[in-house]
């Protein structure tokens, strides 16, 4: 797994474990920053050094066979070189990439140079990207809904599992969530889930990282797609407070697979 340090491990690599061992696997965790924030909003992020992020995934990988790989928050264009250089060396393996560019609260954690540098480098060697709407319309800003932003995404390599989020502005919430799968050349799959109340920090951490243990553990991408949810939505609904009106995913509870 690679991805921030989070102080409250409501999301990151905190998040990541929890999910990941919950789901029966283990990981093994490479940072790539350090996030100042509180229960809120990130108020700064701190970049890890590439070549230690490197030196670290290298060391970890050469004792410990690697099934998988998760991918969260990038914090600098260096960190992204470090992951390729690690992915060159681990072809083939299930990479499942969640595009952590904004905080929930909505502060930019990424400029649009690294935003541009991962969709053209990283995305088309995933297996499947996980953003939710508005990191969507990051990542394909040039087009005008999310349809057409995702299936330009899988023009270009990975399958894209759109996940429920805010309504955007001008929207209203309705009763449910939907999260679509865009596949090339295949008619989307879309799930319904009823729309629990309040906000939640960490629960696209949760998702992306129950989906890689699926994946490693040899599931099919659909069905990946659907334990992951059923986990997710299940850890949201036994949620505890965090503070400032957030809530965490109580993942433990959670591990059956649905």
């Amino acid at each position: 797994m690679f991805a921030g340090l989070d102080p409250s491990n409501g999301a990151g690599l905190g998040a990541d474990l929890e999910a990941i061992r919950a789901g029966g696997g283990w990981a093994l965790s490479v940072p790539t920053a350090l996030t100042v924030q509180d229960t809120h909003d990130v108020a700064r992020v701190v970049p890890v050094d590439p070549g230690y992020l490197l030196e670290a995934a290298l060391r970890i990988s050469a004792d410990v066979p690697v099934a998988a790989v998760k991918v969260g928050l990038l914090s600098s264009l260096g960190t992204l070189e470090a992951l390729l250089s690690f992915l060159d060396l681990h072809p083939g393996l299930p990479l499942v990439v969640d595009p952590v560019f904004k905080a929930g609260g909505g502060s930019e954690l990424s400029g649009q140079a690294l935003v541009a540098a991962c969709r053209r480098r990283l995305l088309p060697r995933a297996t499947i990207t996980t953003p939710n709407r508005c990191e969507l319309a990051r990542l394909a800003a040039e087009y005008d809904d999310d349809a057409s932003r995702a299936m330009a995404l899988c023009t270009e390599g990975p399958a894209v599992l759109v996940t429920g989020t805010d309504p955007l502005p001008g929207e209203t919430a309705g009763d449910t969530i939907e999260h679509v799968l865009h596949r090339a050349g295949s008619s989307p799959l879309r799930w319904q889930w009823p729309r629990l109340p309040g906000r939640y920090h960490g629960s696209g951490c949760t998702l992306a990282s129950r989906l890689a243990v699926a994946l490693a553990a040899g599931e099919s991408l659909e069905r990946a797609c659907e334990i992951a949810q059923r986990f997710t939505w299940d850890a949201l609904a036994a949620s505890h407070a965090l503070g400032r009106g957030q809530r965490l995913p109580e993942r433990w509870p959670a591990r059956r697979a649905p």
